[in-house]
């Protein structure tokens, strides 16, 4: 939790960004795993924590525009919550942590928005991506659930999404230690990328080091040999020689800020030529794709920046052919690369995704393209200072879609099918790294993180 002042000035610039009404903002629940009383690991909603700070569930925070008052709405705990819990903050307590003068009990909270509705003023909400918060809000404002997604509030949605956008100096610290225990989870996974190891121990091991340096990875860890299928979740093969391993890994920090990090292993720590030819065309993507990050210039450019360079690789190594401009706007790199180049970070690993990725990641002068490959960009628009941002670039060699652009005939001008299907075996390479935009430029957050073909068989060798 940051100091009440940060709390307190975020809220009351949402409200500035709020015609008049109310502003509702609902925690989340505890979420049963198999019975009623065996829990998932509890993570608050992201809005709730970065306008309301209190990390403990079904709390609601509210915000009156018209008045300029705040609200939180919660229960007070009972003597079977002290038995099981030990003793608990009021209610009141913990509100005036961040900030907020009125708290009441969660019974109060439908007479209260009730009675702004009487009075004709709009419930502002947010769309919300677990099933029990809709119907939370069908039973809170008597909307119908199966239609409450219709009452979404596309005025607060934006002023949300304003303000998230930018990352102040509290934020990027954050960002920054989620970082630093990235580093620790992927120079870790380097040393152990040996043959006849299991995934899972690896995977197990990085997970580990995020719980101990205070909280959970920020998603489930992507670690395969398999780097072909983009998100692969299973980690049950042995790893061996002559593959390499993609760990895409990241950390949430004690307040719940993210990092997402990609490195790409050679099993037994020496890359092949051949794999090393495709490591570096991926790593010069990185690279200038990173440098080229500054504030005005929107992010598909630097998209295409990048879709050119794996474009420009693939044709010097002979699996792609003819003019190299003309085969980028033709689409024929997505073959290689068919996702998009990186997304925005914060307190979410996609950051503030759960209010739609055209919101987070595009705006009325940048459109989201249709075609495949370049659909899959999370992030188009125009970059301002204080954005984070992941850049990832990426190579892969998926049989399955090799063989449907074969038999179609897909770019066939531009693709030379007979020398990819050498590759057929080769996996995948992706690297990522998170970046901060600046007033003038970039910056790489946190402890650099092994990623030229020297560094990291120098870290699997340490």
């Amino acid at each position: 939790m940051f100091k009440k002042e940060v709390y307190i000035d975020r809220r009351n610039r949402l409200k500035a960004e709020i015609d008049s009404g109310i502003v509702l903002i609902l925690g989340n629940s505890e979420a049963s795993y198999n019975y009623p009383a065996n829990y998932y690991h509890f993570r608050q909603d992201s809005d709730f924590l970065y306008f309301f700070g209190i990390d403990h569930a079904d709390f609601v925070g509210v915000m009156d525009v018209d008045n300029d008052k705040d609200y939180i709405f919660a229960n007070d705990v009972d003597i079977e919550d002290i038995i099981w819990m030990g003793p608990q903050p009021t209610v009141k307590s913990q509100a005036a942590e961040v900030g907020v003068e009125n708290s009441a009990q969660y019974t109060e909270l439908q007479d209260f928005l009730m009675d702004a509705t009487k009075a004709g003023r709009k419930v502002h909400f947010l769309p919300y991506y677990r099933g029990d918060r809709q119907v939370q809000l069908s039973g809170l404002l008597g909307i119908n659930k199966d239609v409450v997604k219709n009452y979404v509030s596309q005025e607060l949605i934006d002023g949300v999404v304003k303000l998230r956008s930018i990352k102040d100096e509290y934020e990027i610290a954050e960002l920054e230690k989620a970082v630093d225990i990235a580093y620790d989870m992927h120079t870790t996974a380097m040393k152990m990328c040996k043959p006849g190891v299991v995934e899972r121990e690896i995977a197990g091991t990085m997970e580990g080091i995020s719980l101990a340096q205070g909280g959970p990875v920020s998603f489930p860890i992507i670690l395969t040999i398999n780097g072909q299928t983009l998100h692969n979740h299973y980690h049950g093969n042995t790893l061996t020689e002559g593959r390499m391993m993609i760990a895409d890994a990241g950390a949430e920090t004690t307040t719940h800020y993210s990092s997402d990090i990609t490195r790409t292993t050679p099993v037994g720590g020496k890359f092949s030529q051949r794999q090393k030819e495709v490591y570096e065309v991926v790593l010069e993507a990185n690279v200038k794709a990173i440098e080229a990050i500054k504030p005005g210039v929107e992010y598909i450019e630097i998209h295409f920046l990048a879709a050119r360079i794996i474009a420009e690789g693939m044709n010097k190594l002979g699996l792609m052919k003819g003019d190299v401009d003309e085969a980028v706007k033709a689409g024929a790199h997505t073959l290689f690369m068919p996702h998009g180049l990186g997304h925005m970070m914060g307190l979410d690993v996609h950051d503030m995704e759960g209010l739609g990725e055209n919101n987070v990641g595009y705006d009325e002068k940048t459109v989201r393209a249709t075609e495949f490959g370049t659909a899959y960009l999370r992030l188009g628009r125009e970059l301002q200072p204080g954005f984070v941002l992941t850049v990832e670039p990426g190579c892969y060699f998926i049989p399955e879609l090799i063989d449907k652009w074969k038999k179609e005939g897909t770019n066939a001008e531009f693709i030379n099918f007979d020398k990819v299907e050498e590759y057929k075996d080769f996996g995948g390479i992706r690297i990522e790294d998170d970046i901060l935009v600046t007033e003038d430029g970039y910056r790489v957050l946190g402890k650099p993180i092994p990623k030229t073909v020297e560094e990291i068989e120098a870290m699997c060798a340490s």
